[in-house]
């Protein structure tokens, strides 16, 4: 009798398991957990991007994680200006935002950029549900004066986030929905409509929502440690670190910095910068060991971002304006 053991196959596909088998612990830190995605940057305009893009948010579903996306349109809403032959006027980095310009914003969030992402995730199950910061008032605000040169400027129905509703949302999620939201914000004192940063209405959604993770898409690898002598990228840093980094930040990197920091210091676990130029940068980041991007924590319980799940946490005493 034979007592040769029967040779192996080489499988080609075990890179595959094994890139699933990384995944395990952190599907298992996630599950159940909300997550909000500002959908934002190149992601927004490239085809294959937003495939992409539609595809990780479904796969977070489900996975078991309740994602909400938050959206803004900046690059579309000044194309639709400028076929109407309405100029797009900027101060301090924010759009000023006349009643006859928040009346071309909203109709290009909620009938256009909404929409075709809504259908995008929508190719994958009946998931997705369109909605604006003005449904079930989700989101209130009061009027955003901008400063420039020591000065308060009116720049119109530019509005910053007064109030949350979180139960429209909620309902979505526990029936197993994504929730797509524009940066759209009723009036909390009149009846005005405010055009607001989708920087900011992600922090302060993800905050109410008590959400796990906010994660911030743009254009750019991450936070820069010297930019511009380096390139080198911030892997993590808390929120006291970022907080001195701020006054010296790029204009365009402010708003989201701001966000990230807002969100961590009101209850939010994480707050990530990726890049969404990488297809599949929301995958690789909250599935993988090595992460990309930035990641902001807390000041007292950092949880560095290479530990997997379970083991011992340490103590460790873009402008883009409203779209």
């Amino acid at each position: 009798m034979s007592t040769r053991k029967p040779s192996t196959r080489k499988h080609t596909a075990l890179p595959k398991a094994q890139t699933l088998v990384e995944a395990l612990p952190w599907l298992t830190r996630h599950h159940g957990k909300t997550v909000v995605i500002k959908f934002g940057g190149n992601a927004m305009v490239d085809e294959e991007l937003k495939a992409a893009f539609a595809q990780d948010v479904v796969f977070l579903r489900h996975a078991g994680l309740r994602p909400v996306v938050v959206h803004g349109g900046g690059p579309q809403i000044s194309r639709q200006l400028d076929r109407l032959g309405l100029e797009s006027q900027f101060r301090a980095g924010l759009r000023v935002t006349t009643p006859e310009t928040m009346d071309v914003v909203r109709m290009v969030l909620a009938g256009q950029v909404q929409r075709e992402l809504v259908n995008l995730l929508n190719q994958h199950g009946p998931l997705a549900v369109g909605m604006t910061g003005e449904d079930a008032r989700i989101m209130a605000a009061t009027k955003h004066l901008a400063e420039v040169d020591g000065e308060p400027v009116d720049l119109g129905r530019v509005g910053r986030i007064s109030s949350v509703e979180t139960g429209a949302i909620e309902a979505l999620l526990a029936d197993g929905r994504i929730p797509v939201i524009s940066s759209i914000a009723r009036s909390a004192d009149d009846d005005h409509v405010y055009n607001v940063n989708a920087d900011t209405a992600a922090a302060a959604l993800a905050a109410a929502l008590g959400a796990e993770t906010l994660m911030v898409l743009t254009d750019v690898e991450g936070l820069y440690a010297d930019w511009p002598n380096s390139d080198d990228v911030i892997s993590e840093l808390t929120a006291a670190e970022l907080e001195k980094l701020l006054p010296d930040l790029a204009s365009g990197m402010v708003p989201k910095m701001e966000g990230c920091l807002h969100a961590v210091r009101n209850g939010v676990h994480t707050a990530r910068v990726l890049d969404g130029r990488v297809p599949h940068s929301i995958l690789l980041e909250i599935f993988t060991d090595e992460g990309i991007g930035t990641m902001v924590v807390p000041d007292a319980v950092p949880a560095p971002r290479h530990t997997p799940p379970g083991a011992p946490l340490t103590v460790d005493d873009d402008a883009e304006g409203p779209a």
